[in-house]
């Protein structure tokens, strides 16, 4: 093991945990939400609140807990979490109560065992190809998410609903264990190895986390936390609202509407395979600001194209989902690189710590807002507006992001490979 380079082999492992903790249970949860109306009476406003008011009661969880455990822990912990919460969703009988609570249990396990816990894998594991690698690894939440999209439709539709639920959870403990357990390693020293497979260099020698004092006094942060939950939150309320967006607009034949989902969900994840690849060879290679800048750029050109999928013109369905797939895509991937840019590796659980839970907020309360604005104005022409003009916030935000980052840890990067490029 010491002779030939590890990392790869987490990549693949890290491909395939991140897609069971994060992409098959969050992209395929949406499906269920006209289940919901139709089955409890629910109100839109009551099936999209129960994840905002999750996340907003565990913003303490990342930065009092995160950095304090194994990555590989985490990632354990969190997908049984994650299995205990789609038991709960496929038990409901419409007290929203329990509904709310499931989402709770949820959304520790998210923090857990999603972006962040792979995040560090992968950092530690690649400096001069950590683009390409974390570009891999956010492959896996396509791959496995738009697979559970074809999985999820006939399972429903065969076993109703709540049976679907609890398959779900089942396949994220059962299929995440295996990997994680056998061939996840938290960093290369665990095994005697350096990153990339090279000899230690002096970027290696090991620093100390910065304090988050450090983080929350400079300007960097707050930009890449704004522009990221910016742009995170409208992303989170095209994928929240899709389903329901296709019904206002004429598809009311439940086998249809399903069809449409399932069609525009997966091309949706293919899609953003592309752009994680793509990015993510790009990032090893060019500035990652005019990379990041483009991309968030590219999410809030493509939302309103949602509007004109109607019955007679599925080509837009075709334009809107692999367009908004790729930007999508690459959004979410950026982050941690722009992060460990700016701050440093070595920092980066920490400041992921804080930004992934305000990413979560966006994430979840700006379509909560979404569907209050539909209730109030009757339909969601003027409310995936607001959206537009809150991605394009985030893409300022990240255009005013200074050039480098400014840790020592990151202009000590042999051949410029990562502290020369933000």
């Amino acid at each position: 093991m010491k002779d030939k380079f590890y990392g790869w082999w987490i990549t693949f492992a890290a491909f395939c945990t991140f897609g069971l903790s994060t992409g098959l249970p969050y992209y395929n949860m949406p499906f269920f939400y006209d289940y919901y109306e139709k089955s409890f009476g629910w109100a839109r406003p009551d099936i999209t609140f129960g994840f905002p008011l999750a996340a907003l009661l565990t913003l303490w969880v990342g930065p009092m807990l995160v950095h304090r455990f194994s990555p590989r822990l985490m990632i354990l912990g969190g997908t049984f979490l994650t299995f205990l919460a789609f038991v709960g969703f496929s038990r409901m009988t419409g007290d929203l109560w329990m509904y709310n609570a499931c989402w709770f249990i949820y959304v520790v396990g998210y923090i857990f065992s999603g972006p962040i816990a792979h995040q560090v894998i992968i950092s530690n594991w690649f400096r001069r190809s950590r683009g390409s690698a974390m570009g891999i690894t956010y492959v896996g939440v396509g791959v496995i998410g738009s697979l559970g999209s074809f999985l999820v439709k006939p399972l429903a539709e065969s076993y109703g609903f709540q049976n679907a639920l609890l398959y779900v959870g089942i396949l994220v403990v059962v299929c995440a264990w295996p990997f994680a357990i056998f061939l996840l390693k938290d960093r290369p020293s665990d095994i005697g190895q350096h990153p990339d497979g090279e000899a230690a260099s002096a970027e290696e020698v090991k620093q100390p986390p910065r304090e988050f004092g450090f983080l929350v006094g400079k300007p960097a942060f707050w930009l890449l936390l704004v522009g990221s939950m910016c742009s995170i939150g409208a992303i989170g309320s095209i994928n929240q609202h899709m389903k329901l967006v296709f019904k206002d607009q004429g598809f009311t034949d439940q086998s249809t509407l399903n069809t449409m989902w399932q069609a525009a969900n997966v091309l949706i994840l293919w899609s953003s395979i592309a752009g994680r690849l793509a990015v993510g060879w790009m990032a090893d290679r060019f500035s990652r600001k005019a990379v990041m800048l483009a991309t968030y750029a590219l999410v809030a050109a493509t939302i309103p194209l949602m509007l004109l999928v109607r019955p007679g013109s599925e080509w837009s369905l075709y334009a809107f989902a692999l367009l908004f797939g790729f930007g999508m895509g690459a959004d979410y991937m950026l982050i941690p690189l722009m992060a460990a840019d700016q701050f440093g590796v070595n920092t980066l659980a920490r400041a992921m710590a804080i930004i992934l839970p305000t990413d979560t907020i966006g994430q979840t309360w700006f379509p909560f807002a979404v569907a209050r604005l539909r209730q109030a104005w009757g339909s969601y022409d003027d409310a995936l507006m607001v959206v537009f003009a809150l991605a394009a916030v985030g893409a300022v935000a990240i255009a005013l992001l200074p050039k480098n980052g400014g840790t020592d840890e990151t202009k000590q990067v042999p051949g410029g490979a990562v502290g020369a490029r933000s």
